[in-house]
């Protein structure tokens, strides 16, 4: 198992419990997916730049990554309706609780001048967005072999009600918020 998600089950369950006065387990928020976002503005000129992306995101992950297609045509931007325009993964279960204790244990401690994550990014209702700068904070990511510095968007999707717990539930997790 999991270290995160024993964690989870023998610290954070507890605490949450007995911090909210949950009548019932069901309640308790838990964490329900991860997912990892890499925008590809650049793709539109140069389509090879995909594959630098999708290769840094699986080697991350552990995943193989969805291309995402824009939706709509952006005149201004250049984009068509079906062009790939970034990349993404959903994590779920054991990959989730792996890649969550690597960014909180080794990936967040390497970015330069880290003084914790804002906690003014909750959605209103319980989830959680970070974004970061490259993905060389990753070990995975050998920096000889990269061809661009990328950055990437990370939601945290919970099942709490309310941004209060959720922050709860992170903080526990071991999230290195910033001290105000």
């Amino acid at each position: 198992m999991n270290r995160l998600k024993e964690k989870y089950q023998k610290e954070v369950l507890s605490a949450l419990q007995q911090k909210f006065q949950y009548k019932n387990v069901m309640e308790i928020p838990r964490l329900e997916k991860v997912v990892i976002n890499i925008g590809m503005g650049e793709a539109v000129q140069n389509p090879k730049a995909m594959d630098g992306a999708v290769a840094d995101l699986k080697k991350i992950t552990g995943q193989k990554p969805v291309i995402t297609k824009a939706k709509k045509s952006v005149a201004a931007f250049k984009i068509r309706t079906g062009m790939s325009v970034g990349v993404k993964v959903t994590l779920r279960a054991e990959r989730m609780y792996d890649f969550t204790d690597k960014l909180l244990n080794i990936a967040l401690p390497r970015v330069r001048d880290f003084r914790g994550v804002s906690d003014k990014s909750f959605d209103g209702r319980g989830n959680y967005s970070l974004g970061l700068k490259e993905q060389l904070v990753f070990p995975e990511i050998d920096y000889d072999k990269i061809d661009k510095l990328r950055g990437m968007d990370i939601v945290f999707v919970t099942t709490a009600k309310t941004d209060e717990e959720a922050k709860a539930l992170l903080k526990l997790l071991g999230m290195p918020f910033a001290e105000r």
